[in-house]
C-alpha cells in the first residue's frame, strides 16, 4: 500500500484487531552505511503485516474476510490506493524474527540516536543512544509523531528543563519517550499505558537501558489511580484522546509545567489546541512534519 500515514495507521488497527499475534509496518526507507542508518523514502509503498494462527482454520478465514471486508470499506474513503489483501502460511518462528528487518537504526533531532538492539552502531560523542526492543507491535520511532515528540524532548533537555524533572508519558507504547526523558536528564519517569503488552515492552526496554530505577511503567491512563502533578508530560496520542484528555492532562501538570502533545494531524489541531486552552494550557510552541503537528503547552503559575 502507498506510504500514506494515515492510510497506515488505519490498515494498521485494522490488522490489529484480527491478528492477535502481532502487526508489524515495514516504513519505505532506503538502507544506508551498510544497514546501520536508514533514510524514509515516502515515494515508495509501506507494508502492513499481522500473524493469524492456523490453528484453528475455520477461526483464520474469519479473521482474513473481517480484513478484508474492512479494508475494503477504508478504500471507499478515498485515501491513496490500498493494495490486495495477500496472505500465506509462515511458521511462527519465521515471523517471530523476520519483522527485524524493517527497523533500523534511526538519527532523530541532532543527538538522539535509536538502536534496535539486534543492530550495531558506533555513536558519536554527543550522541544519546536509545537502545530499543520494540517488539512485533511498537515502532522504533519511523512516524512522524514520533520523531516531533523526541525532537521536543531533545529541545527541553538542551534547555535544562528535564534536569532532575518529573516526568509522565501518557500511551508509552514502546517507551521510548520515556527512555528518551530519562537518558536526557530526568530523575523520574512514569509511562502509562492501556495496553498491558506494551507496559510489559516498556519496562523491558527501561531496564536494557539500565533505567529501571528511574523509570516506572503502569497499566492505565489518565486520570491516574494515585494523583500527582509533573514538571513536564508527554502525550504522543491521537487528537480525539488529546482533546478528550485534555482537562485531565493540565491537571497533572504542577504550576509552569509543559506538556509536549503529538500525534495531532494537521486538520484537527485548532480543536487541540481549543482544547488545551480551555483546560488551562498555554500552547508555545508547535513542530510540524509533513500532515502531523506536536504543540507544547504550559501551565498556569510559576514553575
Amino acid at each position: 500500500m502507498a506510504a500514506d500515514q494515515e492510510a497506515v495507521e488505519q490498515v494498521s488497527e485494522i490488522l490489529s484487531r484480527a491478528c492477535p499475534g502481532g502487526v508489524s509496518v515495514e516504513a519505505p526507507f532506503e538502507v544506508l552505511n551498510e544497514g546501520l542508518a536508514a533514510r524514509l523514502d515516502p515515494r515508495r509503498p509501506a507494508v502492513v503485516r499481522g500473524y493469524i494462527s492456523a490453528i484453528d482454520p475455520r477461526t483464520a478465514r474469519a479473521a482474513m474476510e473481517s480484513v478484508r471486508t474492512a479494508l475494503g470499506h477504508l478504500q471507499a474513503f478515498a485515501l491513496r490506493p490500498i493494495g490486495e489483501l495477500q496472505t500465506r502460511v509462515v511458521h511462527e518462528e519465521d515471523w517471530a524474527e523476520a519483522w527485524k528487518e524493517h527497523f533500523p537504526v534511526m538519527r532523530v533531532g541532532h543527538r538522539i540516536v535509536i538502536r534496535p538492539t539486534w543492530r550495531e552502531h558506533t555513536a558519536a560523542p554527543d550522541d544519546v543512544v536509545l537502545s530499543l526492543d520494540p517488539g512485533m507491535a511498537f515502532g522504533t520511532g519511523l512516524h512522524p509523531t514520533t520523531r516531533l515528540c523526541l525532537a521536543g524532548i531533545e529541545r527541553w533537555g538542551d534547555e535544562s528543563l528535564l534536569s532532575d524533572a518529573r516526568v509522565l508519558d501518557v500511551g508509552t507504547g514502546s517507551g521510548i519517550l520515556a527512555i528518551a526523558a530519562a537518558l536526557l536528564g530526568a530523575s523520574y519517569v512514569l509511562g502509562v499505558d492501556t495496553d498491558p503488552l506494551a507496559v510489559a515492552t516498556a519496562g523491558a526496554n527501561a531496564a536494557s537501558n539500565g533505567l529501571a530505577d528511574l523509570i516506572d511503567t503502569r497499566a492505565g491512563s489518565l486520570p491516574l489511580a494515585a494523583p500527582a502533578q509533573f514538571h513536564l508530560v508527554v502525550a504522543n496520542l491521537i487528537s480525539g484522546l488529546l482533546i478528550e484528555l485534555a482537562p485531565e492532562l493540565a491537571a497533572t501538570l504542577r504550576p509552569g509545567g509543559r506538556l509536549l502533545a503529538g500525534g495531532i494531524y494537521r486538520d484537527r489541531e485548532p480543536e487541540v489546541q481549543s482544547a488545551f486552552e480551555s483546560a488551562g494550557l498555554r500552547v508555545i510552541n508547535r513542530l510540524a512534519e509533513e500532515d502531523w503537528v506536536a504543540l507544547e503547552a504550559e501551565a498556569a503559575g510559576e514553575a
